[in-house]
């Protein structure tokens, strides 16, 4: 048995993809608990994963209420990277703008439920395209701060997507026929001028594969806040979620800070 608050699963880009979950002083290795039973038993007690106190309901993926309106990990350009200031010396916290915003980021396209264009820091290739279940991925353009990868990404929202249908992606229903290559070549043909020099020449395609026996049929969402304990079978894993037996999924990422106890 192994407790702690709950936080994102650690990955690494293999084939498959590999998951450890980290409660508390535990490292759980979630790709040999496959085809096994699991539970998570929910103690009632969040801690927010910014300042620690407990509180009695998580904002945004873990904070407390002081946290999610105050604290620079919720600023927001977190949602809407085109209205970071840190470039401008501004922001919630200046030193944490600098150390996270004013640093390289990648704007990529990635094969999901569909195509979308997406933002990410530099150092987050490839763990955001994995923690948002993409089956394909590859950078688009490299900009030298976060405000200008969120400007070209809200120029491409009017040609693509930049959200993920959670639930196609859990299914596994991922479009045929795409080229990953021709799709960036148009995406720089739509990119704003004054943003072509920021065109990545790197035309690597990620091709990421998750642990998975079996996707569901009927995507059933679990929640610790309605059910404290969530167990069974465990089919896989894809994004920040575990796949269960029934089509039941759990969401670990959304529930960040909530304290449980885990068996398997």
């Amino acid at each position: 048995m192994a407790s702690g608050n709950l936080k994102k699963m650690k990955t690494s880009l293999q084939s498959p993809v590999q998951y450890h979950l980290h409660l508390g002083d535990d490292i759980i290795d979630m790709n040999a608990l496959i085809g096994q039973e699991i539970s998570f038993t929910y103690e009632g007690r969040i801690n927010c994963k910014v300042c620690g106190r407990k509180t009695k309901k998580a904002f945004g993926e873990g904070m407390c209420y002081p946290c999610f309106m105050n604290a620079p990990e919720n600023s927001p350009c977190i949602i809407n990277p085109e209205l970071c200031e840190g470039h401008l010396g501004k922001g919630r916290d200046v030193a944490w703008e600098e150390a996270n915003h004013v640093q390289p980021h990648v704007v990529y396209l990635a094969l999901s439920s569909g195509m979308k264009v997406g933002v990410t820091r530099g150092t987050q290739v490839p763990t955001r395209w994995i923690d948002q279940g993409a089956f394909q991925a590859i950078r688009l353009a490299e900009t030298p701060n976060r405000y200008l990868a969120g400007a070209l990404e809200v120029a491409m929202k009017d040609h693509m997507s930049d959200r993920t249908n959670w639930q196609r992606m859990l299914k596994n229903q991922i479009p045929e026929g795409i080229d990953m290559l021709a799709e960036k070549e148009k995406a720089h043909g739509l990119m704003p001028e004054e943003m072509k020099e920021y065109f990545s020449e790197n035309n690597e395609i990620t091709e990421i594969h998750y642990p998975v026996t079996s996707y569901p049929e009927k995507v059933k969402s679990q929640g610790f806040d309605k059910i404290p304990e969530i167990s069974g079978r465990l089919h896989g894993i894809k994004g920040q979620y575990l796949i269960f037996d029934d089509n039941r999924v759990l969401n670990v990422r959304k529930h960040t800070g909530y304290w449980v106890e885990f068996e398997a």
